[in-house]
């Protein structure tokens, strides 16, 4: 990337604090070389990252934007629901977060029970060490499978194992898009679906009936024909345009930051959305 290319934003990155490689640190470090200001630090289902990327932010002037990626299973599908400007420390958001990190480690269980009836011994402790500090999930198996060489490619992992009716596959605990809405508004944060494609948007009016305000229109997984559309409906509902990258470092075998580049003038609709000082959050 050439040093005139122009500044925007990426509100979709995750560290080594969920299924990511990099530490916050180099995450800020990275996004101030792609010429990416602000970004969001949107780790799934914890905010422990939170701190150290704040204070790499002054060290690298590059805003960051408390975040985070809330995991459900409803309408028989994953949903992923994403938090921006939360006030991450609150005591009350901070009490949802800790169930979610239990089922993690309850799925995972479930998820290696079911790869050992299919002839395939991959243990908890494995899956830990890949994942480190992380909030453990099924990104950190697939890189099990592939260090066992069991499959050739991380996607061949989904494909065969992990996916939804794939025989690994488990489904999430009970949270329910009302509540990851709810949480991320009590906490005085924004709430954005995450990358739906075209395929996730068929419930749209019952999460915008529970306070949806937003929808993740750039993402590296999304078509032209996806953004058009997107941009198109969030228009029409009234609904805030986000993006970013999805970035996990080389866990997906490639940095993808800034691939998903946010115009600065969506990022300040979203900073003019959040609930000022004593505001109610719902």
């Amino acid at each position: 990337m050439s040093p005139s290319s122009p500044v925007a934003a990426d509100l979709h990155i995750h560290s080594y604090f969920s299924d990511g490689t990099f530490s916050p640190r180099q995450v800020v470090a990275q996004a101030a070389a792609c010429h990416l200001n602000p970004i969001a630090l949107t780790d799934h289902d914890t905010v422990a990252g939170i701190p150290d990327a704040l204070q790499a932010s002054a060290e690298f002037q590059v805003e960051v934007i408390p975040g985070v990626e809330l995991s459900v299973h409803e309408f028989d599908q994953d949903t992923h629901i994403l938090g921006y400007f939360i006030h991450w420390e609150d005591p009350a958001f901070q009490k949802v977060l800790l169930p979610l990190q239990t089922q993690r480690t309850e799925r995972l269980e479930e998820m290696l029970r079911r790869l050992h009836h299919l002839g395939i011994t991959v243990t908890v402790p494995e899956v830990l060490r890949i994942a480190g500090k992380g909030t453990v999930g099924r990104l950190h198996v697939a890189r099990a499978l592939l260090a066992q060489r069991v499959v050739n490619r991380l996607q061949e992992a989904f494909d065969r194992f992990l996916a939804w009716g794939r025989p690994a596959y488990v489904e999430r605990g009970v949270f329910t898009a009302r509540q990851a809405i709810a949480a991320i508004r009590n906490a005085q944060g924004i709430a954005v679906l995450a990358h739906p494609g075209q395929n996730g948007l068929a419930h749209l009016p019952e999460l915008i009936q529970v306070g949806l305000q937003g929808i993740e229109v750039f993402h590296p997984s999304h078509t032209v024909e996806d953004v058009f559309i997107l941009t198109r409906l969030a228009t029409e509902r009234n609904l805030l345009i986000t993006g970013g990258s999805d970035c996990h470092g080389l866990a997906k075998g490639e940095v993808r930051l800034g691939q998903a580049r946010l115009p600065l003038q969506f990022v300040e609709r979203l900073r003019q959305a959040v609930p000022g000082p004593g505001s109610p959050g719902t």
